[in-house]
């Protein structure tokens, strides 16, 4: 079983996990902010219902997840254009300075990782890992 696939997988997304809220945790950001934050900091001013599908979010999860993040003054909520239901969400001062600590953390977290990789390799993984990723999509859709 440790050395199948799932396995591998599912152990090493709990590490990162684990290894990421170590480093967060007097941030006091929750599980699914990070992610959030580190998409917003290179699409800001995203509409949410885009940043719900580039983190794979439910929608209603991260209204719960953004409406924290607003409580804490690290995005701001825009409806512009006077859709409603078009909500487009931004970095804060605050928020643009806790996603460059997010990303600071997820660095330490691949270079760790990532140890021994040549560069080679580590595009192999990337390459491999997206592959994955497209065909578990694929037969979800």
């Amino acid at each position: 079983m440790k050395d199948s696939l799932h396995y591998l997988l599912m152990a090493d997304h709990l590490l990162f996990q684990k290894f990421l809220l170590s480093g967060i945790k007097d941030t006091g950001l929750t599980l699914g902010q990070p992610k959030v934050l580190d998409y917003l900091h290179s699409h800001d001013g995203a509409m949410q219902k885009d940043i719900a599908d580039a983190c794979h979010i439910e929608p209603a999860t991260l209204t719960s997840l953004l409406s924290g993040m607003e409580k804490k003054g690290l995005i701001l909520r825009k409806n512009e254009n006077g859709n409603r239901r078009s909500l487009y969400v931004y970095l804060t001062p605050k928020g643009q300075e806790m996603a460059q600590e997010v990303d600071f953390h997820f660095q330490a977290i691949e270079e760790t990782a990532l140890a021994g990789f040549n560069p080679e390799e580590k595009e192999l993984l990337t390459a491999f890992l997206s592959k994955i990723n497209k065909n578990m999509k694929e037969h979800l859709s």
